[in-house]
């Protein structure tokens, strides 16, 4: 039987999407400013000077950055489905406000302190230590900035792999008469079921096989603990890949297999993909 656990975990209310615009405070008082001088003028040409000098300051307003890439990101593949990021709040460096321009999904491998402010320069309260890995989702729209400033020199930085998941919905695929999906499992854990993805925990454990099954989703797959994995396909060939922590793979809808753990207990977030 898997198990299941509820990590659907997300921003402090004030850094969710919001209904209307970003707008900055200091963007707020000069909007006030210019509207009382209108109010004093009658020069067409001023007016329209002053309006356009608005629409100017609304589009730098909204038109904040995505996420990815900045400072401490690395790409590490792109496909129609995701964009997967290999992502670490360095000590001391200052990132900008940013717009999580797409749904994310991800795991944290590390945890370590970071502070999150809002456009309007609000922080976050600090949040507890949590334990690792640690799998996350994010709805899109989100705005803000993430930074490790003013944190004890020794504190660890945080690491994650996280997934854009772009605007693209595929059906899953039918398995033959007789054959399982990939997921449930005997032992994984349910960890976040939503409309865009469901993701599961689970420990290979060596010398245990695990019987032809078709991944009937198209996957992500992050490694926290590594090890080596033999991969038997539906035509009899078998594959020994190795993983390491931290790796991260895609798996197309459609694969089916035979798993059994030949080196280590390999143990990593599956993400499928809806």
């Amino acid at each position: 039987m898997s198990q299941e656990l509820s990590r659907d975990d997300g921003p402090p209310a004030w850094h969710r999407p919001p209904s209307q615009p970003v707008r900055s405070e200091h963007m707020i008082r000069s909007t006030l400013i210019i509207c009382r001088g209108l109010m004093a003028t009658r020069n067409s040409q001023t007016i329209l000077g002053v309006l356009a000098t608005l629409v100017s300051m609304t589009a730098v307003a909204e038109d904040y950055p995505h996420a990815f890439p900045r400072e401490g990101t690395a790409q590490l593949f792109d496909n129609e489905r995701v964009t997967a990021w290999r992502v670490e709040w360095l000590r001391d460096i200052k990132q900008p406000i940013h717009r999580h321009r797409y749904d994310m999904a991800g795991v944290y491998l590390r945890y370590g302190p970071i502070r999150v402010t809002s456009p309007e320069g609000v922080a976050s309260p600090q949040r507890p230590a949590f334990e690792v890995p640690r799998p996350y989702f994010q709805k899109k729209d989100i705005t803000h900035r993430e930074e490790m400033i003013g944190f004890a020199p020794d504190a660890p930085q945080r690491l994650a792999v996280m997934f854009d998941l772009k605007e693209v919905s595929v059906a899953a695929v039918v398995p033959p008469a007789g054959v399982p999906t990939a997921f449930p499992r005997e032992g994984a854990i349910k960890a976040i079921d939503n409309e865009r993805v469901t993701e599961w925990d689970y420990t290979w454990k060596a010398g245990r096989i695990i019987p032809s099954h078709m991944h009937d989703k198209d996957s992500v797959q992050v490694f926290y603990q590594g090890g080596a994995i033999k991969f038997t396909g539906a035509d009899g060939k078998s594959e020994t890949k190795r993983f390491a922590f931290g790796d991260a793979r895609f798996i197309p809808r459609g694969t089916m297999e035979t798993e059994e753990a030949i080196e280590g207990s390999p143990r990593a977030i599956t993400i499928e993909l809806k």
